[in-house]
């Protein structure tokens, strides 16, 4: 994206007259999400002055700096002591999906199954990630899917979205920056 992300970080590039990132916050929004953590890094004052405290769109927002870019699991970790004890959304602040429902992934890990019957702590699901068909230019994927996971193997290939949800204590044993 360069050069225009050297003087505008990525969530704020413009896509249909729009920054990206804000994208994100009214689709949240809409869905009843609003309680938002943003982690950023380069130039992530310019993120914090363009949505504020996020009152301008219906959500409270709170910011967890990154002294150098720290990749999702360190960010994430970074953050951690903002997002609770509860399953938590995660999503690139630069990627586009406008029409993405974030709605869906509410209940996308459950803690009773079918019946309403408690489902054992080491049988819950830890995280449940977004994949998208693979695109041209990342031929190999990221994952296959067998009946239960996420592979290495498999045909076809799909491509992580940077959309997720994620138990809070799978990143416990990940240290901060």
């Amino acid at each position: 994206m360069r050069p225009l992300t050297d003087t505008c970080p990525k969530p704020l590039l413009k896509v249909r007259g729009r920054p990206l990132i804000v994208w994100h916050v009214l689709n949240l929004v809409r869905a009843g999400i609003t309680d938002i953590v943003i982690n950023h890094a380069h130039l992530g004052h310019m993120i914090e002055d363009e949505l504020g405290d996020g009152s301008k769109y219906g959500a409270r927002i709170v910011y967890s700096h990154e002294p150098k870019a720290l990749e999702t699991a360190g960010g994430i970790a970074n953050a951690r002591h903002l997002l609770g004890e509860e399953p938590f959304l995660a999503i690139s602040g630069d990627i586009y999906a406008p029409y993405f429902d974030f709605s869906q992934v509410l209940d996308a890990l459950p803690e009773r199954d079918m019946l309403g019957q408690p489902i054992p702590v080491e049988k819950r699901d830890i995280a449940w990630l977004y994949l998208t068909p693979n695109p041209w230019h990342n031929p190999e994927g990221d994952f296959g899917l067998n009946m239960y996971s996420l592979t290495n193997d498999g045909n076809p290939k799909w491509n992580f979205a940077n959309i997720g949800v994620y138990r809070p204590e799978m990143f416990d044993g990940i240290a901060p920056g």
